[in-house]
């Protein structure tokens, strides 16, 4: 194939917005030239480009649109180090537990990785084809109240139900307004038995009702608990026992 044909495929898979195909078509064209491929050994290599490429394009858009707080993933995720036993963390890597719309809790104190291993949870989804949405508890609340104004807050809640995940951050480690309270339990609500819930807390559900009133606390870990994974941390902050061991900070030159 001269440099002229090549030229022409490229143009047409450019009109034909198959941009990964025509990214590798030049290169590739001419391998399959110098090799002498059969044209549907190359037809296959050209669409295996352009399929790999969408993966890769879907996988960027989803995890963006998670709104991840670091873009932490499991490779830097020490399993030795978190207090969550080690047989728990690698079932829960499975992601069974999302695909049956089920919810995972993880509570204890503060430093214990909570949100940390949440995030790896949330990122390695994404790598699976699913689809992550992430709030604080106040975030999600502030998000709740604005549609409020205008009663669109039910359009809002659907909106969040796109996710197959819906992650909630740090509950307890800040008053909680009745607002609050009422779009937890909103979202936990319209996400029952349809979609996944992974939540972190410094407090057990159990104790909900120290933070918001007692008949949204109910009703809320009710529906949470109903189809729910508890993990328990525990033990010494990780950040502070890091910070104290001249870990947190690389050292001035």
């Amino acid at each position: 194939m001269t440099a002229a044909p090549i030229d022409e495929v490229v143009d047409l898979l450019r009109t034909l917005r198959l941009p990964h195909m025509r990214a590798a078509a030049p290169e590739l064209l001419a391998t399959a030239k110098a090799q002498r491929w059969e044209p549907a050994e190359a037809m296959r290599a050209l669409l295996a480009e352009e399929l790999s490429g969408r993966q890769a394009s879907s996988v960027r858009a989803r995890r963006k649109a998670a709104g991840f707080p670091t873009g932490k993933t499991f490779d830097v995720w020490d399993e030795t180090v978190s207090s969550i036993p080690e047989p728990t963390q690698r079932a829960l890597r499975t992601l069974e537990w999302v695909d049956r719309a089920e919810n995972l809790v993880v509570c204890g104190p503060s430093g214990t990785g909570k949100t940390h291993f949440l995030e790896v949870l949330g990122q390695a989804c994404v790598d699976n084809g699913h689809k992550v949405s992430w709030f604080s508890l106040e975030d999600l609340g502030v998000l709740v109240r604005r549609h409020g104004a205008d009663d669109t807050t039910a359009k809002a809640i659907r909106k969040i139900m796109r996710a197959d995940v819906i992650v909630i951050d740090d509950i307890g480690l800040l008053p909680v307004t009745t607002e609050t309270a009422e779009a937890l339990y909103r979202v936990v609500d319209a996400a029952y038995e349809k979609r996944a819930i992974a939540l972190s807390s410094n407090l057990h559900p159990a104790g909900f009702d120290e933070l918001m009133p007692k008949t949204i606390a109910n009703a809320t870990v009710d529906r949470l608990m109903h189809h729910a994974h508890v993990v328990l941390t525990a033990g010494d902050s990780i950040r502070l026992t890091q910070a104290t061991a001249g870990k947190g900070v690389t050292p001035l030159a």
